[in-house]
């Protein structure tokens, strides 16, 4: 690390950067393309899948008929892939393969954002659960159907790597679970693993690493712009954040009178570069510590090298509790939201009680399946759902058409 400088183009890859000339391949070998890399054939697959155009039409915060300017799933998707990038090509890492992981990230969500999902766990329970990070990695792997040679997208040991353990380690030495230690690993990634050693135990790559940062800044910055147009958050408000205080003083004295639509624009500008130079500032001085001469030595470090500072770190979390209190827990978001649950859980039930109720390309080879394989084909249909089509489905199954606002 000594003598590393930070980048801003095209120019050589760092030491510890990713090499997709070395890239530890695909379950199913396929020849080079004469004019990708492997990890932009990943990105460019994700893209074109029918699971990342659905993303349009998912929950982020939001209901899609609330307003055509909040995030949706996709939206957030492309500016968490905006922020892997740039902190990509300041630390000369692969951009590409940190942009596909950003890409790839949410593609298991469910429709209604994570009031979906909990409704989904809760039918899960039983059979094996559901996680929308293991779901994201069903669908690259199994439920995409794009190929004759293959399910999924076949990409590329790292990007698959990069996606299930983004957030670190999923077990120890041992092999026991590290987020849940009293619960296996949820099923997709416990199904995939027994064909791709995905290397559980160890840190992620310092692409995904990136990555993973990127989804947490975008989260702050987002939803405190989206906070500020629904009215469920005040620039006053703000201020009981330390971090966002300074910022918003920054502002005040430099555009005094502001407009507001560009005034909050400027804190989640401020919001996003000041966290993105901190990243980066802090993974120059956690990999010169390590003397990080490739990836292999990041993922074998006992911590992450790619994190927040303490002072960020910090303002992170009293972010993310001030969003807490105020827009994810707010009486207006949770009424949505309990209502949202309640149109998964109900078409979760008629499902299960009901096969003839899914579709008959869903229906196939159902017959006669035990009930761990008509759960999971359940949990991936619904799983699969945009809120409107899982609207739609109601209303054909009960005859209703749901309030949710």
């Amino acid at each position: 690390m000594a003598g590393f400088t930070i980048g801003f183009g095209y120019g050589p890859r760092a030491p510890f950067a990713t090499d997709p000339a070395a890239s530890r391949g695909r379950l199913n070998p396929e020849p080079d393309s004469p004019t990708r890399t492997a990890f932009q054939r990943d990105r460019d697959r994700i893209i074109h899948s029918t699971a990342f155009r659905r993303l349009k039409d998912k929950t982020q915060v939001f209901l899609f008929d609330e307003g055509d300017h909040y995030r949706t799933r996709l939206t957030h998707t492309i500016e968490v892939a905006q922020i892997a990038r740039a902190i990509a090509r300041a630390l000369a890492l692969d951009d590409d393969l940190a942009e596909a992981i950003a890409l790839a990230h949410d593609l298991g969500h469910t429709p209604f954002g994570h009031a979906g999902e909990r409704a989904l766990a809760a039918a899960m329970a039983g059979h094996g659960g559901f996680d929308h990070n293991a779901q994201s990695l069903r669908v690259v792997t199994r439920l995409e159907r794009r190929y004759p040679e293959f399910d999924g997208l076949n990409l590329s040991w790292e990007t698959l790597e990069g996606l299930v353990k983004h957030n670190g380690p999923l077990v120890d030495a041992a092999g026991r679970p590290l987020v849940a230690p009293d619960r296996p690993l949820p099923y997709a990634v416990r199904a995939y693993a027994a064909e791709h050693d995905l290397e559980l135990a160890t840190f992620a790559g310092p692409e995904a690493q990136a990555a993973a940062l990127a989804d947490d800044i975008a989260y702050d910055a987002h939803d405190i712009d989206d906070g500020l147009r629904a009215g469920l958050l005040t620039v006053e408000g703000l201020r009981d954040v330390p971090f966002l205080a300074a910022l918003i003083e920054r502002v005040e004295a430099r555009w005094p009178g502001l407009e507001r639509p560009r005034f909050i624009n400027e804190i989640v500008r401020h919001v996003i570069t000041a966290m993105i130079e901190d990243v980066i500032g802090e993974a120059v001085h956690r990999l010169d510590a390590l003397g990080a001469s490739s990836a292999e030595a990041i993922r074998a470090a006992d911590r992450p090298l790619f994190a927040f500072s303490p002072a960020i770190a910090e303002a992170d979390r009293a972010i993310k509790a001030h969003l807490k209190v105020h827009v994810y827990r707010h009486p207006r978001v949770m009424e949505v939201m309990h209502r949202a649950e309640d149109v998964v859980r109900r078409l979760h039930g008629r499902y299960w009680h009901d096969a003839a109720a899914l579709p008959e390309e869903w229906r196939r080879g159902l017959e006669g399946a035990d009930e761990e394989r008509r759960a999971r084909r359940i949990a991936d249909f619904l799983a699969g759902m945009t809120d409107r089509y899982a609207l739609r489905e109601y209303q054909r199954l009960f005859d209703v058409v749901p309030e949710l606002g």
